[in-house]
C-alpha cells in the first residue's frame, strides 16, 4: 500500500515546479518511515555527487548543509554501499566502526539516542550505482531501538530502486540532469 502511495508521490512530484517541494520531499519521507515501520529521523536518501568523488544528502534536508561523506571514507557504511555496490544489514552498528558526524545533526532525538540498527542500500540507473537508501533505528540501546532488521526489509528498500532513481532525477539541478 505504501509502496502504490509512494510512486503515486514521485508521479505527482514529477508534474510539479522544479526543483521539488519541499513539502512533497517531507511527504517522501513520510512514506518511507511509515513502510518500514520506523520514524522519519530515521530515513536518508544521498546521492553520488557528478564528479563520483563525493555523497551528498538529499534526504533528510537538515543534513544536506552539514558536508558529503568522501567515497573513500573506511568507516562510512554509505560508502562502503556505493563502493562494493552490495546490500548490508547491520543489527549492530555501535559496536561496528562508523563516522558518527551526521548522528551529531540535531533532528529532535534527545541526546544518547543514535543509530544502533541500519539497512543500507545503493540505488542503481541501469549498472551505475548514482545513490544510497538507508533506514535506521535509533535509541538510547538495542532493544530501545526496536526490532532487528531482516532480509525481509532489506529486499523491500531494494524493490524501490527505481522509484528512488526516480526521485534522485528530480532533485539534482537541471543543468546537471542526463
Amino acid at each position: 500500500m505504501a509502496t502504490a502511495d509512494l510512486e503515486r508521490l514521485i508521479d505527482r512530484i514529477e508534474k510539479e515546479s522544479e526543483p521539488p517541494n519541499p513539502a512533497s520531499l517531507v511527504e517522501v519521507v513520510r512514506l518511507l518511515a511509515k513502510l518500514f515501520g520506523v520514524k522519519e529521523d530515521e530515513v536518508a536518501i544521498m546521492e553520488v555527487v557528478p564528479s563520483g568523488r563525493t555523497l551528498r544528502f538529499v534526504l533528510p534536508e537538515k543534513l544536506r548543509v552539514v558536508g558529503s561523506i568522501p567515497l573513500t571514507s573506511t568507516t562510512a557504511l554509505a560508502a562502503r554501499t556505493v563502493r562494493e555496490r552490495r546490500s548490508d544489514i547491520v543489527n549492530n552498528f555501535p559496536i561496528a566502526r562508523h563516522a558518527t558526524v551526521f548522528e551529531g545533526v540535531p533532528l529532535g532525538r534527545g541526546p544518547g539516542e543514535s543509530i544502533q540498527k541500519i539497512i543500507s542500500v545503493p540505488i542503481f540507473r541501469e549498472n551505475t550505482v548514482i545513490g544510497v537508501a538507508q533506514i535506521c533505528r535509533k535509541g538510547a540501546s538495542l532493544t530501545d531501538a526496536g526490532p532487528d532488521f531482516t532480509p525481509r526489509d532489506l529486499s523491500a528498500l531494494q524493490s524501490l530502486n527505481e522509484t528512488l532513481d526516480r526521485l534522485l532525477a528530480l532533485c539534482r539541478p537541471a543543468q546537471q540532469r542526463a
